[in-house]
């Protein structure tokens, strides 16, 4: 896993303070700006109630007046006037009551006969051009009489402002089409009997959106009623505007626009604009919040006074409906919306004002956070860099850190104790490690042990049962006087000796001169009173293994016995570990051994092959150490190198335990695991008791005598001698040649009679190659020799190497495993062994290297595989099983190769040949050197350092070691010899 990356510790209390005072800054200007934002949502949230509460008052101001306006106009004779003369006389009445009603636009009357009666005050050039009044004219007046006929009259009158006529029209159209009693405002104050409040509708003078508000009167004659237009709240509430962006709307129950705080937009006054509604929809405005709860509103309705964050148009909103009910009319809703960001603007400019307060703190005090964080933090950098002297395992420093801070005083006080006791451990591991020799080791492992008890003198023993050995032992001149002092029982030794070594734990005392006499430790202390440690080694078995005995002139502390307790730990350990790697080396020393005794024992054609080869490989292998001239002057071998020969000479021949014995030990061509001539013998038997019986046959039969016993002795002679023949070829001479190879072929084509079955009482595996092919009936006519199928025994999967094996073997493997055929025995050419027999013999070769690569050899041993499985090898490449040229060889195999071939020549325990001569063996193996199958400059170092010769007289008997003349070979081995060392 990779490291994570670090920084300085007073970077980190930098970054720390800094983020800190950055923290406290941020957290103040997040409080600010929290308790700004909360005033100012309450204080929008207030002022939206205020002003809810304030239209309302304003609403009804507006109203409640002119409802008073218009009842006390009830209850005037206007509404009992019958003409419109006696109408116009009390015009002063409506004036009054207009100007003192400023919201009402108009007053008037209808009466139940139909008649109307209108009074409007023109209050600017806008409303004369409505009713293209004079330029003086201040009020109009619109009248409508129906007398007792169906035909109405009407007149249209404009005023001055002390209501004098400055001009009348006729106005018959609108008489004509208008009638009061249909209109909405009249039947609902006649239905109702009280004052009504209309729903916003189309003027019919102007064409504007109001309202009106009417009344009938006591005799329900005649209906009162004014109009207001709804323009007039929007003003009002325009003036109720607390930020640039807010909004405030009046709308009623469908949620349409009773009265706004801006201007109706153009699309909705425009000149061609077709108007479906009095009312002007919350969509015209194109405001997304307006929409969204205008659409609340006509749904569901809204609850009244409750402020919600709303989210319309991708901007947020602070919202809140009122319901306001005015006395009359159906209820409203007052629709008040701020922006989020207008409202926190103040809120957010003082958090980012704090920020920047804040960060200018930092910046100005990051300087200062800089230098006490290196002020505070340079000792313990000091410490690290010590620390780090202590991972390169440099224990020469002394630590030495000196600061204000207790704590780090301590933590360098203890980091210098821990220097000191790794410095000790390490003082011993590398003594340990650098001495492999145990009767080196335990005089430095004492020495180091007194250095660190702080011991003047001591011993240390080993134990072998019951006793105490002394190992090492040192005086107080650091003199060994190992060799004085004579071991003791435990029994008999020291009580704190028998005490440590009784409960495995280190043990202290003071001795008198009277201890030290009955220790007999008298080399080690003086007579004066000294004080002892005795520290136990013991295995992780908890066995004891032996004791250290130091010697000391005051008492040992606690702390450092506890420090030697551990130090004789890891002495005990590394005693442990030698033990038994020694032991393992022994037990696998033993094992091969074992093995190649058990090869030899296997067959006596070997012998003793497996012991002697060692020890000639070894000795050629010391003289090419030793040599001093010629290609081998700078050879030389580490002690693993020797370890790896000896374990590869001992098991050169492993794989000869998978040979079959009857293999190796097959004398006759015709032995297998028993010698088949005799049941060829037999059949010659039954040939000859054939001729027998032939020449009675022929006697009974009336031939004469003497001829037919004349035939049957010619053909008994020739039996006879055809047998001899074949046991001759059975023998396995030097060479067989053509003509006894055909005489051979001619025998076993003879013929005898088998008239038992040939399948019954033979094994399962003879069986099953017998049945591939169909059985012959008895009696059946037989070859006397003959190869028959079952002979062929086929290879198994695991008997064949493919040509891509992961050993490199390039081998000439014969199409069957064995072949037992008689004719193919008998015809070898020399010696005994069939093709595939010899490929057996060969095998083991395969075998050693299979077995040896198989076995996890430690590192040093690895080259054991090509030492031991390569010593059939030849130089020229023709060796087996690999086919390597000599320099592909290491000069170790090049070595076993010389071994194994010298021993099996001068072998005289091997009973299948003769021992010969070491000339002849000599002689031999010089042949092979020029042939390119040894190494001849290996081979000429055997001869001129005088291998050979210690080798005869070690192994070799008396009568086989003669004179050799070594001049002869190694002139012809220099001069032909091409391989390097």
């Amino acid at each position: 896993m990779q490291a994570r990356k670090s920084v300085p510790l007073h970077v980190h209390l930098w970054l720390l303070f800094g983020s800190l005072v950055l923290a406290v800054g941020a957290l103040t200007c997040g409080i600010n700006f929290f308790m700004t934002k909360t005033a100012l949502e309450a204080a929008a949230s207030d002022a939206v109630h205020r002003i809810s509460r304030e239209t309302l008052d304003e609403v009804g101001e507006l109203i409640v007046p002119a409802q008073m306006v218009i009842k006390l106009v009830s209850h005037s004779s206007l509404a009992d006037a019958p003409t419109t003369d006696a109408r116009l006389a009390r015009l002063a009445l409506l004036r009054d009551a207009l100007d003192t009603s400023p919201v009402l636009q108009s007053l008037y009357l209808g009466y139940a006969d139909g008649s109307f009666f209108y009074f409007r005050a023109l209050r600017g050039d806008a409303d004369r051009a409505l009713f293209d009044a004079p330029e003086k004219a201040a009020y109009a007046v619109r009248s409508v009489e129906r007398g007792g006929s169906a035909q109405s009259r009407g007149r249209l009158y404009f005023l001055d402002a002390s209501l004098g006529i400055l001009h009348s029209v006729d106005d018959h159209d609108f008489a004509r089409k208008f009638d009061p009693r249909q209109r909405t405002w009249y039947q609902d104050a006649l239905s109702s009997g009280g004052m009504v409040r209309t729903e916003p509708y189309l003027f019919f003078s102007d064409n504007e959106a109001g309202a009106t508000v009417a009344i009938p009167t006591a005799r329900r004659d005649a209906v009162v009623g004014g109009d207001f237009r709804l323009d007039s709240l929007g003003n009002m509430l325009a003036r109720k505007t607390t930020m640039a962006r807010s909004l405030l709307a009046l709308l009623d129950s469908n949620g349409r626009i009773v009265a706004i705080d801006r201007k109706f937009p153009d699309s909705a006054s425009a000149p061609d604009t077709i108007r479906t509604e009095v009312l002007v929809m919350p969509g015209d405005f194109g405001i997304p919040i307006l929409t969204r709860l205008a659409a609340r509103i006509a749904a569901h309705g809204a609850p009244s006074g409750r402020q919600e964050l709303m989210r319309a148009g991708d901007e947020d909103w602070y919202t809140t409906v009122d319901l306001l009910t005015p006395a009359g009319g159906k209820p409203l809703y007052l629709l008040a919306a701020i922006p989020q960001d207008e409202l926190l603007k103040t809120a957010k400019q003082r958090a980012w004002i704090g920020m920047g307060a804040t960060v200018a703190v930092v910046l100005l005090s990051l300087p200062l956070i800089w230098l006490a964080a290196r002020y505070f933090s340079r000792p313990l950098h000091d410490l690290a860099g010590s620390v780090e002297a202590l991972r390169r395992f440099d224990f020469r420093q002394p630590i030495a850190v000196q600061s204000r801070i207790s704590e780090l005083n301590a933590l360098a006080s203890a980091t210098e104790d821990m220097r000191q006791t790794v410095q000790r451990f390490v003082v011993m591991v590398q003594a340990i490690s650098a001495e492999s020799r145990l009767e080196q080791l335990l005089p430095v492992l004492l020495r180091k042990m007194l250095n660190a008890a702080g011991g003047s003198a001591g011993a240390l023993y080993l134990a072998d049962g019951e006793a105490l050995s002394v190992a090492a032992a040192l005086d107080c001149d650091g003199t060994s006087v190992s060799q004085a002092m004579p071991p003791s029982p435990i029994r008999q030794s020291l009580p704190l000796v028998r005490a440590a070594a009784a409960v495995l734990a280190p043990q202290t005392g003071q001795l008198t001169p009277e201890d030290i006499r009955a220790a007999k430790l008298e080399l080690l202390a003086s007579d004066a009173p000294c004080y002892a440690a005795a520290i136990p080694l013991a295995t992780r078995q908890q066995e004891l293994q032996g004791l250290i005995l130091v010697l000391r002139d005051t008492p040992i502390d606690p702390a450092r016995l506890a420090f030697v307790g551990t130090l004789a730990s890891l002495c005990a350990g590394a005693l442990e570990v030698r033990a038994l790697t020694q032991a393992q080396r022994n037990l696998f020393d033993a094992l091969i051994r074992m093995m190649a005794g058990a090869i030899d024992a296997k067959s006596p054609h070997t012998g003793g092959h497996c012991e002697r080869v060692p020890e000639l490989a070894k000795l050629l292998a010391r003289a090419a150490c030793d040599a001093t001239d010629g290609p081998y002057r700078s050879f030389q071998m580490t002690e693993a190198q020797w370890e790896a020969l000896n374990v590869a000479a001992w098991l050169h021949d492993c794989g000869k335990v998978t040979t079959p014995e009857y293999i190796i030990d097959k004398a006759t061509k015709l032995e297998t695991l028993c010698d088949r001539i005799h049941e060829v013998r037999m059949r010659f038997e039954v040939l000859k008791r054939d001729a027998e019986i032939a020449c009675l046959r022929a006697i009974s039969a009336g031939e004469e005598a003497g001829a037919a016993r004349q035939r049957r002795d010619a053909e008994l002679a020739a039996l006879d001698d055809d047998f001899a023949f074949v046991a001759a070829c059975n023998q396995g001479g030097e060479f067989m040649d053509a003509p006894q190879k055909e005489r051979l072929m001619r025998i076993a084509e003879r013929t005898w009679l088998r008239t038992l079955d040939d399948r019954l009482g033979i094994s399962q595996e003879e069986l099953a190659r017998k049945a591939h092919h169909p059985a012959a009936p008895v009696p059946a006519v037989e070859p006397l020799l003959a190869d028959k199928p079952e002979h062929a025994i086929a290879r198994g999967t695991r008997d064949i190497f493919p040509a891509d094996n992961p050993w490199g073997f390039r081998l000439n493997t014969p199409t069957h495993l064995y072949n037992r055929g008689e004719l193919h025995n008998l015809l070898v050419s020399r010696g005994t062994l069939s093709e595939e027999e010899r490929f057996k013999i060969e095998e083991h070769i395969v075998q050693t290297q299979v077995m040896l690569s198989r076995l996890p050899f430690p590192r040093h041993l690895r080259q054991v595989p090509e030492i031991a499985g390569n010593h059939h090898e030849k130089m020229d490449g023709t060796g087996y099983p690999r086919r390597l040229h000599g320099s592909e060889m290491s000069p170790l195999a090049r070595m076993m190769a010389i071994a194994d071939i010298f021993e099996a020549l001068t072998a005289a325990d091997r009973p299948y040949k003769k021992a010969k001569s070491l000339s002849e063996s000599v002689r031999i193996m010089a042949t092979a050197a020029a042939q390119q199958h040894i190494d001849p400059q290996l081979f000429e170092l055997f001869l001129t350092s005088g291998v050979y010769l210690r080798y005869a007289e070690r192994f070799m008997r008396p009568d086989q070691i003669d004179a050799v003349d070594i001049a002869q070979y190694t002139g012809r081995g220099a001069q032909q010899g091409t391989a390097t060392a």
